[in-house]
Parts: C-alpha cells; sequence; structure tokens
C-alpha cells in the first residue's frame, strides 16, 4: 500500500478511501510501534453508526490499553475477524493485514480534516 496515499489522525490512525467510496482504518506502525506486542482487540459490530472522534474500538498490548477512535464519520461494513484470532497482525503489517474497520464514509469531506503522510511525519518525528 502507497502510504503516500493514506490520510491520518493525530491520535494514529490511518484510513484508505477505496475505489468504490468505502474505507478502511487502522492504526499505524508508529502506534503499534509503540504499544508493543498487540495481545487483544475489541472491534465494533457492524452496523454500528460512528461520529467522528467516537471510540470505537481498543486494542489492548501488553504494555497497555488504547482507545481507537473513528477517524471519520459513517457505518461500520465490515471488521478485521482475523484479529480476534491474531492480534499480533497489526504488529506485523499495521497498513496491510493488520487494517480494523471497513466502513461507508457518512461525510468524504471530513477527509479534509485529516493529516497527509508528510504531516503524519511531522507529528511522529515532534513527539
Amino acid at each position: 500500500m502507497d502510504l503516500e496515499q493514506l490520510h491520518y489522525t493525530s491520535e494514529h490512525e490511518w484510513v484508505h478511501i477505496l475505489e468504490d467510496g468505502t474505507a478502511k482504518f487502522g492504526i499505524t506502525d508508529f502506534a503499534q510501534d509503540a504499544l508493543g506486542d498487540i495481545v487483544y482487540v475489541q472491534l465494533p459490530a457492524p452496523g454500528l453508526a460512528m461520529e467522528l472522534g467516537d471510540s470505537v474500538a481498543e486494542v489492548e498490548s501488553v504494555k497497555s490499553v488504547s482507545e481507537i477512535y473513528a477517524p471519520m464519520s459513517g457505518v461500520v461494513l465490515a471488521i478485521n475477524e482475523q484479529l480476534s484470532q491474531s492480534p499480533e497482525v497489526i504488529n506485523a503489517d499495521a497498513y496491510g493485514q493488520g487494517w480494523l474497520v471497513h466502513f461507508q464514509p457518512g461525510d468524504p469531506s471530513q477527509t479534509g480534516s485529516l493529516l497527509d503522510a508528510k504531516a503524519y511525519a511531522a507529528l511522529t518525528q515532534a513527539g
């Protein structure tokens, strides 16, 4: 996946808008690295209406538990079922097989409030 085409939040989630207008999101490589070994993921139910900024999931690592926030408003279409059995996939492939939620954005213009790859890189280097 071309990381330059993703949108990012300051809370370390990424969003990929797909060709059909739906989107997927997950946590960034920076986030999974900071968390350490991920041992459990709690994901929202398909059909859930998410509002931008809502806590919609949790990722638990050997170090801590982190809330995952909706990077955009929308409706959950599917979750990454593989993560219930193998949450460590997020550590191995945060931008690919480690995606969390597939959703239908409610307002595609919300991507304008997200960071581009360059701004996200600056954020993670500053912190």
